[in-house]
């Protein structure tokens, strides 16, 4: 089955190497992009996330949430 939202090769590299689709160097912001995630260069490091796509904000938000609680509720103690 086929990724419809997976670029082809010449659009990939284009966007991963256009220094204006990273923002500080380290957080990607391609509209252009669909993938939510998409695999680092050396694979074996992670994955990067492109905070363009609406769900971006919702995964990060929440995560941000869980750790906010476990902050304060190790505090309570």
């Amino acid at each position: 089955m086929k990724n419809y939202d997976e670029p082809n090769k010449k659009d990939r590299n284009e966007w991963e190497n256009d220094p204006k689709n990273w923002i500080w160097g380290m957080f990607y912001y391609n509209p252009k992009d669909k993938r939510l995630y998409f695999p680092k260069k050396t694979r074996e490091l992670g994955w990067h996330t492109n905070y363009a796509h609406p769900d971006s904000v919702i995964i990060l938000l929440l995560l941000l949430s869980v750790i906010l609680i476990f902050v304060i509720l190790y505090l309570k103690r």
